[in-house]
């Protein structure tokens, strides 16, 4: 016998567990057993799954407790008196919180609840809880507005988490499909209250969230007492429903029942019909609002018709396009005009320039030297061409041109004016 296989009768356990000095099953037993029991008595919050009184067991009832939010389950053993001190009326589906210790079979390997103390959760402790936990979810920011996803206006598939066979599931797909005939469905069936509602609900929403082609979640259940509504409540579901990437729609109950999962959905619907009616457009009447927005559409281009036919109408009749060639015979009649206008005002200034011509030509003709040659006068110049004005300019014996009316003569001055 080897070290490991010898350590339960000496009391002691061998430091370290190896493939070549392995631990017996009865010393991993006992290790875990030791783990377990260093526990202590705790406090353990649950909901009743199923409840076992056996007669003739020494007063002992065995029960199982399953977390509300996740499928795990743990086997409680008490006694009748402890029941019947702390929940004599206790059934499955009820919440209780006890106080229990840990036990570790090792024959079984099993592991076990034994409580000594079992409260029932009453109606006002549970919403005391939930109002605390409504607290801490707003909070968080878990039913900000901000954050809440549209619906989208025609979903291509409808994720649809209900009960089965429920008048729930009858409400959402009848009127979906009365008001959309086409309308596409992948229903999830769940439980909707009792201890396994929040496991199925969570692996539902799961499934279809995670399917491309589900545009829109619902998750509905008929009216119900605040118990049987609690899995809607449940703080996992919540954060689940808060992080999903598909848009979510509360349908639970009726309008006064409000579970935290319609502060947290994208949309509250007060019923699962009211669900259908947001999910999904009524057909009848968005063919009338084509129709009506057909017959918009062609009275306004009616209309635009009209109008452009009387502002055709009004150029047609206007004289420019009703007789085109008015407009030529205006411009030519301008032109015409103006052409005689320029003729005038170009003869009227020919003659004007030609009497001041000849008016000029007399003014000239009268100043003129060869006027005054003309009325017997001449012009002596001397040689260098220079006109004589007095008899002093010029000597005896000086050559002379002297200027007729007609012709020159040339002399010589045989003496002057002193002489």
């Amino acid at each position: 016998m080897n070290e490991a296989q010898a350590a339960p009768a000496t009391g002691t356990a061998p430091p370290k567990s190896t493939a070549d000095d392995p631990w017996p099953v009865r010393v991993v037993s006992q290790k875990i057993g030791a783990w377990i029991t260093k526990l202590g008595w705790v406090w353990v919050d649950g909901q009743i799954a199923q409840i076992n009184r056996r007669s003739g067991s020494r007063g002992l009832v065995f029960m199982t407790v399953r977390d509300p939010a996740a499928n795990l389950s743990l086997t409680v053993t008490t006694s009748e008196d402890v029941l019947e001190a702390g929940a004599p009326e206790l059934a499955e589906g009820d919440r209780v919180t006890l106080h229990a210790k840990p036990e570790f079979y090792p024959a079984r390997g099993t592991l076990s609840l034994r409580a000594d103390e079992i409260r029932q959760v009453g109606l006002g402790e549970l919403l005391l809880r939930l109002e605390r936990l409504k607290k801490l979810l707003e909070a968080e920011g878990l039913f900000d507005r901000r954050r809440k996803r549209p619906l989208p206006f025609l979903p291509t598939r409808i994720g649809l988490i209900t009960g089965q066979n429920t008048a729930a599931e009858r409400d959402v797909l009848m009127n979906v499909r009365r008001r959309w005939p086409g309308a596409e469905f992948r229903v999830a069936h769940v439980a909707v209250q009792g201890p396994n509602a929040v496991p199925q609900i969570l692996g539902a929403l799961k499934v279809l969230d995670e399917d491309e082609t589900v545009d829109v979640i619902v998750i509905a259940r008929g009216g119900g007492s605040v118990e049987d509504l609690l899995p809607f409540s449940d703080e996992a579901l919540c954060r689940a429903v808060f992080a999903a990437r598909t848009p979510v729609v509360s349908a639970i109950g009726h309008d006064p029942d409000t579970p935290l999962l319609d502060y947290v959905a994208d949309f509250r619907a007060s019923t699962p019909t009211d669900a259908a009616k947001r999910i999904v457009p009524d057909l009848a009447d968005e063919i009338d609002r084509i129709s009506e927005a057909r017959h918009r559409l062609d009275r306004a281009i009616l209309t635009r018709i009209d109008r452009e036919r009387q502002r055709i109408d009004a150029w047609r009749s206007r004289p420019v396009l009703a007789r085109p060639e008015t407009l030529i015979e205006q411009r030519a009649a301008e032109v015409a005009a103006l052409r005689d206008r320029a003729g005038r005002s170009l003869e009227h200034r020919v003659r004007r320039a030609d009497d001041e011509l000849r008016h000029t030509l007399a003014r000239l003709r009268a100043l003129s030297p060869l006027a005054t040659l003309q009325r017997g006068y001449a012009i002596v110049q001397r040689g260098d061409g220079h006109v004589l004005r007095a008899a002093g300019e010029v000597g005896a014996g000086d050559p002379v041109r002297v200027r007729l009316a007609e012709g020159e003569l040339t002399a010589v001055v045989t003496s002057g004016e002193g002489e």
